[in-house]
């Protein structure tokens, strides 16, 4: 049975000037490691086992229906304006509705270089590719909105970066690629016909119910605040929340150099090229409202009274940091089992933080531990953890079912941070067990499965990850 995706692609029917229109660059020989069978029931594809598959997902041969095309957009890039960057290594290949009813984009990233390139090679390594696709499948199975990954093709070719690397090409799936930066390119060039045609097309697409620019707005920032207090619940952080990488469809988009805690720590930064801690774990809510404020701006000149405008929106973006504190305090309730919990509650919730960091107790390990009931060996300071959890209990008992809600929210498994680079050094020397053993273990994250208790351990001092780094 041959290959087939039902496309619809209502973003190639855009007016020129919101993409450039080129087909992928084919590779050497292409190989699948990995396909997604089960989102690809989900977008109504079918004949996934047709020999041309990895053909079709490497950029040699371009699927029937497909309408290739490298998307625009700007940014802010640690607190720097580019006014033009755009997909330089990537390609939409079209648009499927789901079984669900969801429409979602179909995207090819390693696929060669575009117009947006800006002399980059528009290829990715092997590494990764896998990466985000261990990454992304693992948030999506712990409940955090995400792109998701379809495929992975190794592609026979090498890149260079310090050295020599394999390359690959994933394929990556979105509810759709319209960025802050979208809109800031066309609002930066005082395009207000294609930043009005880019707003209607959001509208329809995300936010139906949006009746003007102050409601889409409003709806962005509520999905933005639900991520990244999700992202905050799990202990990930995602180390490049430029404006470019804030999708208005609420998804976390873009896993460069991603991580999750090990021991909790606040201030915890990973990212090789975040030399001053602006995407660190904490800073996240304030960066989200930053970038809110940037979406806020770019949508100002639709607006017919300005000052009007201006005002509106600055109430709304001063809003935000109320509603993170509100949804944080939900979220960080139930991972100590209170259902509804109050602001009397922040101090249980601080204390135990507190404790936490002091004793450099593992973030996941110890959450799940206080939902199992054996939470006291994850602290040095055993004295103080018994005083904490005194008080703790006497507030459970104003709870029904405090243990159900915590093995809910508190995951077993995560991706850590040592063990994709252990598995990503694996499928270099060409083992690609690791891969898959880390994808199985991941998609059932709350599950306790003794088979697995290995990918629970943190890291020893000399496998810790110090450092993560971008993709390109």
């Amino acid at each position: 049975m041959t290959l087939q995706i039902p496309f619809d692609n209502s973003y190639a029917r855009l007016p020129e000037g919101f993409f450039a229109r080129l087909g992928p660059t084919p590779v050497k020989a292409p190989q699948t490691v990995a396909f997604n069978h089960d989102l690809a029931e989900l977008l109504g594809i079918t004949g996934a086992e047709d020999p041309a598959l990895a053909a079709q997902f490497g950029g040699n041969a371009v699927p029937e229906g497909a309408e290739p095309l490298a998307q625009l957009y700007a940014g802010h890039q640690f607190g720097q304006f580019n006014p033009q960057l755009g997909d330089g290594r990537a390609l939409l290949l079209g648009e499927v509705v789901g079984t669900d009813g969801i429409r979602r984009d179909i995207q090819l990233k390693g696929s060669g270089p575009t117009p947006f390139s800006r002399r980059g090679d528009g290829r990715a390594w092997l590494g990764p590719v896998l990466r985000e696709y261990v990454v992304s499948e693992a948030m999506h199975a712990l409940g955090v909105p995400t792109t998701r990954a379809l495929a992975a093709i190794r592609t026979g070719e090498e890149v260079i970066r310090e050295r020599p690397l394999p390359g690959a090409v994933l394929t990556r799936v979105a509810q759709s690629h319209i960025r802050v930066g979208t809109f800031q390119v066309f609002a930066a060039r005082q395009d207000n016909d294609r930043l009005q045609t880019l707003y209607d097309y959001t509208v329809d697409r995300h936010y139906p119910d949006a009746r003007d620019p102050l409601d889409l707005l409003n709806g962005v920032i509520e999905r933005q605040a639900q991520l990244v207090t999700q992202w905050m619940g799990v202990g990930f952080i995602h180390g490049v929340m430029n404006t470019d990488n804030c999708a208005l469809s609420g998804e976390t988009i873009d896993y460069g150099p991603c991580a999750f805690m090990d021991a909790y720590d606040p201030d915890t930064v990973f990212s090789s090229i975040d030399r001053f801690g602006r995407y660190g774990y904490a800073a996240q809510a304030d960066i989200i409202v930053w970038n809110m404020a940037q979406l806020a701006t770019a949508l100002v000149p639709l607006m017919p009274d300005t000052d009007k405008a201006v005002e509106d929106f600055t109430k709304a973006v001063h809003a935000m940091p109320d509603r993170l504190r509100a949804l944080w305090l939900e979220r960080f309730g139930a991972k100590i089992g209170l259902s509804t919990p109050t602001q009397e509650d922040l101090s249980l919730i601080g204390d135990l933080l507190t404790l936490m960091h002091e004793g450099s107790a593992d973030f996941t390990n110890t959450f799940r531990a206080l939902a199992d009931g054996d939470a006291r060996d994850q602290f040095t300071d055993r004295a103080g953890f018994d005083a904490w959890e005194a008080r703790w209990q006497a507030r459970l008992e104003q709870e029904e079912t405090p243990q159900a809600l915590m093995r809910a929210v508190n995951p077993v498994l995560i991706p850590r941070n040592h063990r994709v680079e252990q598995m990503i050094e694996a499928a270099v020397a060409g083992d690609d067990a690791p891969f898959h053993r880390l994808n199985a273990a991941l998609s059932a994250p709350f599950d306790l499965n003794e088979s697995y208790a290995d990918l629970r351990r943190p890291p020893s001092s000399g496998e810790k990850v110090r450092a993560t780094f971008c993709g390109t």
